[in-house]
């Protein structure tokens, strides 16, 4: 083979390759679970209160502490997501929008940032695309409570008791968060 044919080969496989890779990627995004993590008998009276959905406090984008569990009585799209994820991107203009219209009708959005950069790379982005809602710092240990997260975004959406009403792995239309919002709130 002269090399003109075997540069020809490589790219052509390299772009079977690339096509095999995103449907890879794209299939694995779109599974839609409904299940919620495994609840731990040591911990039953919390959940009985809180609902199935894990507890947790983690440092919020400022400084503070924000503890999970204190939005019992809300609607929560919990998302986790970093700045670097392209999908992730795409989803906050509508996370922002259904924050400004349901906030006053119990809605709350809290992004989980598994950037390792955090607050350096997390603030100006949040500053830039003018993010609205609670972004908290997260890593391996609230990731291993909600199931091992192996995509991201992973979104949850959770009810009013604190319990896990939905989970979507991989980017979703705003229409799907808003008709799962509508029917939590009753409307």
């Amino acid at each position: 083979m002269n090399p003109e044919s075997q540069r020809r080969k490589i790219k052509q496989n390299l772009k079977v390759l690339f096509f095999i890779i995103l449907i890879i990627i794209l299939a694995g995004c779109s599974k839609e679970e409904k299940k919620g993590p495994k609840e731990e008998t040591s911990k039953k009276v919390k959940l009985e209160k809180w609902g199935n959905a894990p507890d947790f406090t983690l440092p919020e984008l400022g400084g503070e502490q924000f503890t999970f569990s204190s939005l019992k009585g809300k609607v929560i799209i919990l998302d986790f997501w970093a700045t670097w994820c392209g999908p992730c991107r795409v989803e906050i203009p509508d996370f922002i929008s259904l924050y400004k219209k349901y906030k006053d009708k119990g809605l709350e959005i809290i992004g989980i940032s598994l950037d390792r950069d955090k607050e350096s790379a997390v603030a100006p982005f949040a500053r830039q695309m003018g993010i609205n809602y609670i972004i908290v710092f997260g890593g391996k240990e609230v990731t291993e409570k909600y199931g091992g997260i192996r995509g991201i975004p992973t979104t949850f959406i959770i009810d009013q008791k604190g319990n896990i009403f939905k989970k979507y792995v991989g980017v979703r239309t705003k229409n799907i968060f808003e008709a799962d919002i509508k029917e939590l709130l009753g409307e």
